[in-house]
């Protein structure tokens, strides 16, 4: 067992990092098998050796890759015999568009949504740097950035009208089978769905039944998941 992931974690071992999701999807695809180590958000030395302080991170043998588009890349080139995340060298570059869409334009749109609710998904050791990090970068406290939630879910379900086109008429943005490009979006989605009960999407949604598809694929990995906020 060659590759070692250090994937984020919360309260009782839940991992519900949407980037990590990415990673953890992208691995299931290649059906690589992986040593699991859990970061918490403030033991971020375990990760010293990456050079950088962010999850996730892989280790195969002597290399390391940390970002998850980069783990993906990098898995897609080092394991060339095992199912293609991306396709094709157009599919990789549509996909890294995709990647910078949601990173920039959607994750924006969940956080005021269910920042809050994620507080209460983060171990008890790690509260005082949740809570105070995130409200350094929002300015407010996470109860006020998270307030109004109501009025804030139209600009969000709005933004993912470009995959909403596409999964209404086929299973996958991928096609008819899920690539990278669904796992990108899928992590934020997962992120929610693992930490807060708040409904992002109506049933009929066609994003909600991608969701639900791909919670299925890869032996339903991402189903298995204990959801965080039903524990927390």
């Amino acid at each position: 067992m060659a590759i070692t992931f250090y994937d984020l974690c919360g309260k009782d071992r839940a991992r519900f990092s949407p980037y990590g999701w990415r990673t953890r999807m992208a691995l299931a695809h290649k059906g690589l098998d992986y040593a699991l180590e859990l970061v918490t958000f403030t033991d971020k030395e375990k990760i010293a050796f990456s050079g950088q302080k962010l999850v996730p991170v892989i280790r195969d043998g002597e290399t390391v890759v940390s970002d998850s588009f980069a783990i993906a890349a990098y898995l897609e080139d080092a394991y060339g015999d095992r199912p293609s995340l991306f396709g094709s060298a157009e599919g990789r570059g549509m996909a890294k568009a995709l990647n910078g869409y949601v990173d920039r334009m959607v994750q924006p749109l969940i956080a005021p949504l269910i920042v809050a609710d994620v507080f209460a998904c983060v171990g008890e050791t790690c509260k005082d740097y949740f809570r105070t990090s995130r409200e350094q970068r929002f300015g407010m406290t996470l109860e006020a950035f998270q307030a109004g939630r109501d009025e804030k879910l139209a600009a969000f379900r709005t933004a993912l009208e470009p995959v909403r086109l596409v999964v209404k008429d086929q299973p996958f943005i991928g096609g008819v089978a899920p690539t990278y490009a669904d796992y990108i979006l899928f992590g934020s989605m997962q992120w929610a769905r693992l930490t807060s009960t708040f409904r992002l999407v109506e049933s009929d949604d066609p994003i909600h039944a991608w969701v639900d598809r791909l919670l299925d694929a890869h032996g339903g990995v991402a189903r298995e998941e204990p959801i965080a906020a039903q524990v927390a």
